[in-house]
């Protein structure tokens, strides 16, 4: 049986996503990854809508499954999101502390922050394909950028570099070049950090982890507009219809 889940995406109603985008996904793995090659080798479907995301159990037939094993993929020590290799839905939403207090911030210090990172990514500059993670001050002065192909290697990098330099989490802010899914933002809240800035929307259940961990999730972040999806206290100089201070 070969299982296969997503997380909820923000905008897109589940029976929608549930009959278009599991028929392509379902169709992708058959074809692009070999498992069976046509319908006809598929010998059950089934899709079951949970609390916590959608899993997909696609049985298939004795011929597949001895190609299948011919060629098993391990995924033993990898980095990323996490969560490859996870076959049960309870392991994606685990426990996550609060987040600490943090810092009030003005909406100013994000645009500077994302108007100083291009000259901090340098790898980006050379490839233009590769994500950026950075700490930044409560002023929005950059402090620290670790870059990746991997948007998630990027924040893994970047978390590991604030662990190691002693830096307290709470005392400024995480900006991402990315879409936020929710790994993200779980990563972000393992270690406490309490405001994440991403450029692009995030996830359903990105919101909805930030609500739960009391992260202040900043999103579609541009030099000259935000916009705040969760907790947004320590945001300063938000007005209705304005993101300016």
């Amino acid at each position: 049986m070969k299982t296969i889940w997503l997380s909820a995406m923000p905008g897109i109603p589940p029976p929608s996503r549930k009959m278009i985008s599991f028929a392509n996904l379902c169709a992708m793995e058959r074809a692009a990854s070999a498992v069976a090659a046509s319908p006809q080798r598929t010998a059950s479907l089934e899709i079951e809508e949970g609390q916590t995301g959608i899993r997909v159990s696609m049985t298939i037939t004795r011929e597949r499954l001895a190609g299948l094993k011919e060629r098993r993929r391990n995924l033993t020590g990898r980095t990323g999101c996490g969560l490859c290799g996870v076959d049960d839905l309870t392991q994606v939403a685990r426990p996550l502390p609060r987040v600490g207090t943090g810092v009030k911030i003005g909406v100013g210090a994000i645009h500077q922050a994302l108007n100083v990172l291009p000259a901090w990514q340098p790898a980006n500059k050379e490839t233009g394909a590769v994500h950026a993670a950075a700490w930044a001050t409560p002023t929005g002065k950059i402090a620290l950028v670790r870059e990746d192909v991997g948007r998630h290697n990027a924040l893994d990098k970047l978390i590991g570099a604030i662990e190691q330099g002693q830096i307290d989490p709470e005392g400024g802010f995480v900006v991402i070049t990315s879409r936020c899914s929710f790994e993200m933002v779980q990563k972000a809240a393992t270690i406490r950090i309490p405001i994440l800035v991403a450029i692009s929307a995030p996830t359903t259940m990105a919101l909805r982890i930030a609500e739960q961990t009391g992260m202040t999730l900043v999103a579609l972040a541009r030099s000259d507009s935000i916009t705040v999806y969760a907790n947004p206290g320590r945001i300063k100089g938000l007005l209705m219809g304005r993101d300016d201070d």
